[in-house]
């Protein structure tokens, strides 16, 4: 979708996120990483706003139970929204140590849930911005300037 927005083209795209849903992991980011690129974004910013599309949407396949991932560009910024329907954190600050996870064994067993996401989405964005509450989901915005 597309419209003007104070002299801005502004491009926003809705990605649904399925909770356990491996298989499909990580299709949202790939796809946002390449819509980046063919819109001539540097590759650095491309790099940053990939990993963390890629971290939201993991935490959300392994934690949640489902949402939904979206992009807005603008003329002068990319912002990253992850929406999630639950269950919440229960520590924020403590979700955002690095190593710290809740993962299951058999998702570690897969090779996720290292304890990274939120730290490394915060590393990677210019702007970050998490709330979350018990029972009603997390809600999660990383910005990127252009």
């Amino acid at each position: 979708m597309t419209q003007e927005n104070s002299g801005d083209l502004v491009m926003t795209h809705v990605y649904k996120i399925e909770a356990g849903n491996f298989t499909i992991a990580g299709e949202a980011a790939s796809n946002i990483k390449k819509l980046l690129r063919q819109l001539g974004i540097d590759a650095n910013i491309i790099r940053r706003a990939s990993i963390a599309a890629y971290e939201a949407e993991m935490n959300m396949v392994i934690h949640s139970v489902g949402g939904h991932l979206e992009i807005e560009i603008t003329g002068g910024e990319i912002v990253l929204k992850a929406y999630d329907n639950g269950p919440g954190i229960e520590d924020v600050e403590l979700a955002m140590e690095e190593g710290y996870s809740t993962a299951t064994d058999s998702t570690r067993e897969l090779g996720f849930g290292a304890g990274m996401g939120l730290p490394n989405i915060k590393r990677c964005s210019d702007q970050f911005h998490i709330q979350s509450e018990m029972g009603q989901g997390t809600y999660l915005e990383a910005k990127f300037v252009l």
